[in-house]
C-alpha cells in the first residue's frame, strides 16, 4: 500500500502522543517515517499498557506504519549520522520542549542549513514564544487551560476532561495540516520552514460557538451535559433500555412538530416558548423532563426506527464494542486487523481518509526499538558493516 505522500520522507523525534500521532498520519498518507528512538530507552509510551506478550497496545495504536532507528543525538557520532538523515530527509517532526534541539546543537537553524528544503515540525505547550513557552504541558492541563473543561460535564457539576486526549490529538492533527500546506509551498518556493504548533493554541481554536457566546453576551458558558446551547433538543435521551441522541438543528423547524407527535406531545407544538430552536434552548427545563418521560416507554430501537421514518436525526449512544461491530464502520474498514511478527496480530483503527486514486491506510506494525536502523543506515546512508559496527561500539545506535 502507497498513497499521496510516498515520495516524502519524515524524521520522526516524537515520543508519547501527539507528536507520535501526527507521524502516524502521514505514514497512513505514504511517507516513509522513521521513529528515532533514543537507544536502550525508547519513547516512554512503550512502558504504558495495556500490554500484548509485553508489548505496549499503547504504542502500537499510534506510531504503526513507521520504521524503527535508535540513535543517540548526545553523542558526536548519533549527531552526525542524523545530519546525513537530514539531507535526506523533507519532513522532522518534534514534540521536545521548546530550545531541546537547539541545545543538542540540532536547532532548525542548523538543520535549515544542512537542507534548505526542510519542514520542521515542533509541537509544544505553548509554542516557541510567550510567556508560557518553557513550561511543559499535558493533555489534562491543556483542556484545562484551554476552557474546553469548563463547558463539559454536567450543570452545576465540576469540569470534566472528556473521554480521549483531544488536548493532544487537536495539536496533531493541525501539525498535519501544517506540514502539508509546508509541503505544496515548497513545492513552488523550494524552500522549507518551522512549523510552530501549540498546544494551548490548538485548544483555543476549537472552542467554536462558547468563544462566540461569551464575546456576544460577556457571560462565560457553563457546561450543559449533552445539550447544545443554542437549539433544542439536541442531546441524549434515556430511553426504556439505554441511550439515543436526537438532533434538530433545523432553522425551518419543520422536524420539531414531527418530533412532538412521535413521542405523543402535540400540545408542545402550541406552546409558543418552543417555537424554535433557539427559544426551547433557552427553555428547555419546560420540555426536557416531559419528553425524558415520553422516550421512558419504549427501546432504543423502537424510538430509533419510528423517527428515522420520519426524518428526524437521531442515533445510538455506542459503547466501543458496539462502535466496533457496527455495519458501517466495518463497512467502512477502520477496523482492521494488522500482521505483527511478534504477536501475530493487533487491531488498529485504520485512516479516515478514503482517497480515490492514491489510498493510504496502515502500511504496517509498529517498529521494535531500533528495528530497522541497521538497514535504514545502509539503504539511505550508504554505511558499510563497519561503520555500523563503530556507532554500535560508540553506542551512538
Amino acid at each position: 500500500m502507497s498513497g499521496p505522500l510516498k515520495d516524502i520522507v519524515v524524521l520522526d523525534l516524537t515520543h508519547v502522543l501527539a507528536g507520535p500521532f501526527a507521524a502516524m498520519v502521514l505514514a497512513d498518507l505514504g511517507a516513509t517515517v522513521i521513529k528515532i528512538e533514543q537507544p536502550g530507552i525508547g519513547d516512554r509510551s512503550r512502558a504504558s499498557g495495556p500490554f500484548i506478550e509485553e508489548e505496549s497496545t499503547y504504542f502500537m495504536s499510534i506510531n504503526r506504519g513507521k520504521k524503527g532507528m535508535s540513535l543517540d543525538l548526545k553523542k558526536e557520532k548519533g549527531k552526525n549520522v542524523f545530519l546525513k538523515l537530514v539531507d535526506k530527509a523533507d519532513v522532522i517532526v518534534e514534540n521536545m520542549s521548546p530550545g531541546a534541539m537547539k541545545r543538542l546543537g540540532l536547532g532548525y537553524d542548523i538543520l535549515n542549513e544542512h537542507n534548505p528544503g526542510i519542514i520542521y515540525a515542533s509541537i509544544s505547550g505553548f509554542g516557541q514564544t510567550g510567556p508560557y513557552s518553557n513550561k511543559g504541558a499535558l493533555d489534562v492541563i491543556i483542556q484545562g487551560m484551554g476552557g474546553v473543561m469548563s463547558i463539559t460535564g454536567e450543570p452545576g457539576g465540576p469540569p470534566i476532561r472528556p473521554g480521549v486526549s483531544q488536548g493532544d490529538i487537536t495539536p496533531a492533527l493541525f501539525s498535519v495540516i501544517g506540514i502539508l500546506s509546508a509541503l505544496q509551498e515548497r513545492s513552488t518556493s523550494g524552500k522549507g520552514q518551522f512549523v510552530d504548533i501549540s498546544m494551548l493554541d490548538c485548544q483555543v481554536s476549537i472552542l467554536e460557538n462558547a468563544f462566540i457566546r461569551y464575546f456576544a453576551t460577556g457571560v462565560a458558558p457553563k457546561p450543559l451535559g449533552t445539550k447544545h446551547p443554542v437549539t433544542a433538543p439536541f442531546q441524549a435521551f434515556p430511553t426504556k433500555d439505554g441511550y439515543i441522541t436526537v438532533a434538530l438543528a433545523d432553522g425551518r423547524n419543520e422536524k420539531w412538530p414531527l418530533f412532538c407527535s412521535a413521542i405523543d406531545r402535540i400540545d408542545l407544538i402550541h406552546d409558543q416558548r418552543l417555537d424554535d430552536g433557539w427559544l426551547r434552548s433557552q427553555n428547555w427545563h419546560l420540555a426536557e423532563p416531559i419528553i425524558n418521560e415520553a422516550l421512558s416507554k419504549k427501546t432504543s430501537d423502537e424510538w430509533l426506527s419510528e423517527f428515522e421514518e420520519l426524518g428526524i436525526p437521531c442515533g445510538p449512544v455506542y459503547s466501543i464494542d458496539q462502535v466496533v461491530e457496527d455495519p458501517q464502520v466495518k463497512h467502512r474498514q477502520m477496523i482492521r486487523k494488522v500482521p505483527h511478527p511478534r504477536i501475530g496480530y493487533v487491531d488498529a483503527i485504520d485512516t479516515p481518509v478514503k482517497l480515490s486514486r492514491t489510498p493510504g491506510g496502515i502500511q504496517s506494525h509498529s517498529p521494535a526499538l531500533g528495528e530497522h536502523t541497521e538497514d535504514l543506515l545502509k539503504t539511505m546512508l550508504s554505511l558499510t558493516d563497519q561503520d555500523i559496527e563503530e556507532l554500535k561500539a560508540d553506542e551512538s545506535i
